[in-house]
């Protein structure tokens, strides 16, 4: 279902990168396995006769409640990666993202204060980046995941030098 608040007729979305599906991955598998080795220690405990609380039944639904929300997610990672997107306008940057709560911002070039690249040892290893734009509201948290390195740098490039031409007319 698309709303035109989310999605403006006209709009040429630019998707990142597929390989970022890798990255969330990964960062499932480190959060998700150990809570759910975490959760199924009183289990453990309860199996070799050291606890007696919680019962049996408790002990085995916290873990299993928690795998199945885990393997939920685990099935929208590659939804919510393609959700994601960014477009290049006249006067400002779009960012969209989100399946079930989607969101889409504006940030005005002349908002921009700087244009930062981050970058994590998985996506290092993938050949991407993180994009973050810093405005001077502390509101603003516009980022864009998942773009090639090449893609990241043109663009922190082409949205400084858009910020500073906006800036300079102020």
């Amino acid at each position: 279902m698309r709303t035109e608040a989310i999605d403006p007729p006209g709009i040429d979305w630019q998707r990142v990168s597929p390989k970022y599906v890798t990255v969330r991955l990964v960062e499932w598998a480190v959060a998700n396995l150990a809570t759910v080795l975490v959760l199924s220690l009183p289990l453990v405990l309860v199996l070799l006769g050291w606890w007696s609380w919680p019962p049996l039944w408790l002990a085995i639904a916290v873990p299993a409640v928690m795998l199945a929300v885990a393997l939920w997610r685990l099935a929208l990672i590659p939804r919510q990666v393609r959700a994601i997107g960014y477009a290049e306008r006249d006067d400002d940057l779009l960012i969209r993202s989100g399946i079930f709560f989607q969101r889409a911002m504006a940030v005005p070039y002349g908002r921009m204060q700087y244009v930062d690249i981050a970058v994590g040892p998985v996506e290092r290893g993938l050949g991407l980046c993180t994009l973050k734009l810093h405005t001077a509201s502390p509101g603003t948290n516009a980022r864009i995941p998942g773009l090639p390195a090449a893609e990241g740098a043109r663009l922190r490039e082409q949205l400084a030098a858009r910020g500073e031409a906006r800036l300079a007319g102020l």
